[in-house]
């Protein structure tokens, strides 16, 4: 008997995308494009490393993500997150829509202080299509394009801070989207408020606390089942959620304020200025000072 060869699923990569006919960036952090009719899309599965919100605008497109087929059909937006695998994409011939890719740490940084914001986002994996109404899209569509104009606009001073700000405005709006269409306070099950609670607490707690069994114990539940409750839910680990949180943390207090790094790692809870070095190398690839510098 020959057995079947498993098909490789490789990276996607932000980079790439950054590249199509129509698109616009901001760094390496985010992309738009109004042409995603036109764009390359690979032929084999990939695994999403960076979040990605589209709208139809005309025709339908199908994938399979985490292999299980979607329909997107005109007035439908698409959310898909880190870790999930998309495959087989078939746009109709007619197929037009607005894509958005942004990496996940600045997805996160944007986010990090609205938690029923990025609580709603995870929740989108288990619902990644979802339609909306005429005023939704109008509204997603003035959205993007004033976006788009901003990172066009390399001359304004407050360029980034700006267009953050416009994402999280439409980020509400799409929360809201995703808000409405599970129904939210009727279906949501144990395990996901489970999973909004543990996001709550370390969004509270993530400055002095890191330990996987110390929101454990908050919730009165085992380390192991933690860990398996937030996997199952968020594609993510619960240290990797941690250590996110403290990761965001650590780069707004580098970028936002005048505090040396000794003050930031004593407010962080960190041992001593070089043990906060060393995890923010590992976390993010550079120093705190390379990274206050950048």
């Amino acid at each position: 008997m020959v057995k079947k060869q498993k098909t490789l699923i490789l990276d996607s990569d932000l980079s790439k995308a950054q590249a199509w006919e129509g698109s616009v960036s901001l760094d390496n952090d985010l992309m738009l494009s109004d042409c995603i009719n036109k764009a390359p899309m690979p032929q084999d599965p990939r695994k999403m490393t960076f979040i990605l919100i589209g709208l139809c605008t005309k025709g339908q497109l199908r994938y399979r993500i985490d292999d299980k087929e979607q329909v997107i059909n005109e007035g439908d937006i698409l959310i898909v997150s880190e870790h999930q695998v998309i495959d087989e994409y078939k746009p109709s011939p007619t197929m037009e829509g607005l894509c958005i890719m942004m990496s996940v740490n600045f997805f996160h940084e944007i986010i990090k202080s609205v938690h029923d914001v990025s609580s709603l986002f995870v929740f989108a994996r288990t619902q990644p299509v979802l339609k909306l109404e005429q005023r939704e899209c109008d509204a997603f569509k003035e959205f993007f394009y004033v976006i788009k104009k901003k990172i066009n606009d390399t001359n304004h001073h407050f360029r980034k801070d700006l267009i953050r700000t416009l994402l999280l405005a439409m980020f509400y709006d799409v929360g809201n989207i995703i808000y409405r269409g599970r129904n939210f306070d009727e279906i949501q099950i144990p395990s996901e408020k489970l999973f909004t609670r543990f996001l709550r607490l370390v969004q509270l707690n993530c400055k002095r606390e890191r330990r996987v069994s110390w929101y454990a114990q908050q919730l009165c539940i085992s380390p192991k089942y933690l860990s398996l409750v937030v996997k199952r839910i968020s594609g993510r680990t619960a240290l990797e959620w941690i250590e996110n949180y403290v990761t965001m943390e650590l780069r707004v207090a580098l970028k936002n304020s005048a505090r040396s790094i000794k003050e930031i790692a004593e407010d962080m809870n960190f041992p001593n200025q070089s043990f906060l070095g060393k995890y923010f190398k590992e976390h993010v690839g550079m120093t705190p000072s390379e990274y206050r510098k950048s």
